[in-house]
């Protein structure tokens, strides 16, 4: 109960800071999108058929309405939000198509009430036409200069840290213990490096260079992965694999009757992240689970390339493991069955993000990946992408940090391929903080299970840590690390 009420009173006094002082609902167009709700409402299976159109229908009403008032909330846009809101607004429209058609087609809606849904439905696709029509022009203005920054300073950015993350160090010790980590990870890259060189470059020197040759071992190994036709494929092959591994190693308890559905990225989400996992709420806790994934198909040869050696043989399994099995997808089906309604709705961001980075690790010292090399080197590559996402975030937003050096920490520091990088600089000019969750959250519940280990000792089981710790829902590590400190303190060994 004393969580429960910290996490009321952090989630008001969150969104106190976001009215009074963030103010984004002023510079950030992309705020204002219909799409993802009417999803939920088309798509879900939280009640029959006809009761969902019947509530999709009523909320078609108010659309114009709500990008009215976007309009006139919006004072000074960035520019780099006036473009995602674009992208992703005119994704939107896809909701209202064939697809909802043939919905109301074998609903039994009465004549009436079609008409009117077709009505509105009109009358929404010109609402959000004519929001990107304006957003067009807005940022035909913003692209001759004046616009809005979108780095937010260190006064906001400590403020939103504070809010989103909730964690026991400031984004200060965050981004000091990043730049840390990163020095104990080329250490460790550069060790695998030297142990495989011969084997991949035989008699060629070494260079001495130890991010060059780091570049170089890495460029190679990535070499070998899956076609671009097959990468959706590919991951929906993987996810029985996972389950296997964890079943096999007693990791912890699955539910085989939750399901899971890779599928293509839906259009209105497009733009900010390669792959995600869309979860059902505590109220709809049987709903499908969805694996989002981009698709290759707009990309150059090059790009795919790219994109295809970024996500290669080795890290595309680090990939599902992080969101599906025992990830994201793990996490949230645990967290719908909480007993704390609370802890469930109220979800933190950075425990969510920090579970499916600590998994990885936790995986791999279980013996995924048979202690390949190949792999602890592409997992010290991608853990890098953790810590390093919380060192481009404070540095581009707090620091002033420019493209030309964002690009290099994150292709000659975290050896990503150009369009991973390029990716990655595009999303942090349209999100804030965000990308700080992951290594925070990860940082957080490693230290808490290694305290907790030195606490029982021999009593300590893996499995009984993750069923605990997942228990609590999705609340703020710090909360559940006060917890579960307070049920094991006396079991200190003797």
């Amino acid at each position: 109960n004393r969580t429960d009420f910290g996490l009321i009173k952090d989630f008001v006094e969150s969104q106190k800071f976001y009215h009074e002082q963030f103010k984004s609902y002023e510079w950030n167009p992309s705020n204002y999108n219909v799409g993802g709700s009417f999803a939920k409402i088309a798509g879900g299976s939280y009640a029959p058929l006809d009761e969902r159109l019947k509530t999709f229908l009523v909320r078609l009403k108010n659309v114009p309405a709500y990008y009215e008032a976007a309009r006139e909330n919006i004072v000074n846009p960035t520019l780099e939000h006036t473009e995602l809101a674009i992208i992703q607004n005119n994704g939107s429209l896809n909701i209202f198509g064939q697809s909802l058609v043939d919905s109301l087609e074998k609903s039994g809606l009465s004549d009436d009430e079609k008409n009117l849904m077709m009505e509105r439905v009109g009358a929404a696709k010109t609402a959000i036409t004519d929001y990107v029509s304006w957003l067009e022009n807005k940022k035909a203005e913003l692209e001759n200069g004046g616009g809005k920054s979108f780095r937010i300073g260190k006064e906001l950015y400590n403020g939103k840290f504070h809010s989103d993350i909730v964690s026991s160090y400031t984004a200060d010790e965050i981004y000091e213990v990043a730049l840390e980590h990163k020095k104990e990870l080329h250490s460790k890259m550069f060790t695998i490096t030297a142990e495989l060189w011969k084997k991949y470059f035989g008699d060629k020197p070494m260079p001495e260079d130890k991010l060059l040759a780091t570049r170089q071992m890495i460029d190679v190994i990535s070499l070998k992965h899956v076609h671009r036709d097959s990468f959706q494929t590919a991951i929906e092959k993987q996810i029985p694999e996972l389950v296997n591994f964890i079943n096999e190693k007693d990791l912890l308890t699955q539910d085989p009757d939750k399901p899971l559905v890779v599928r293509r990225m839906p259009a209105y989400q497009a733009g900010i992240a390669g792959a995600n996992i869309q979860s059902p709420g505590p109220y709809d806790a049987k709903a499908n689970t969805y694996y989002n994934v981009s698709p290759l198909s707009n990309y150059t040869d090059e790009e795919a390339e790219s994109w295809l050696r970024e996500y290669n043989h080795y890290i595309l399994q680090i990939l599902n493991i992080h969101e599906a099995i025992p990830g994201h997808y793990t996490q949230l089906v645990y967290a719908n069955k909480s007993p704390s309604m609370i802890k469930s709705i109220l979800g933190n961001g950075a425990m969510i993000e920090g579970w499916a980075v600590y998994t990885e690790k936790m995986m791999l010292e279980e013996g995924y990946g048979n202690n390949e090399p190949e792999m602890w080197l592409m997992y010290y590559k991608w853990n890098m992408r953790s810590t390093c996402n919380t060192i481009l975030d404070y540095s581009v937003h707090v620091l002033g940090m420019e493209k030309e050096a964002a690009m290099d920490l994150l292709m000659n520091e975290a050896f990503q391929q150009k369009a991973e990088a390029e990716g990655k600089w595009k999303r942090v000019q349209r999100t804030q903080v965000q990308l700080c969750s992951y290594f925070t959250g990860y940082y957080e519940i490693y230290k808490l299970r290694e305290d907790l280990k030195e606490i029982m000792g021999d009593d300590f089981n893996l499995k009984a840590f993750h069923e605990e710790f997942l228990s609590y829902g999705s609340a703020p590590v710090k909360y559940i690390r006060v917890l579960m400190m307070l049920k094991h303190r006396d079991k200190t060994p003797a």
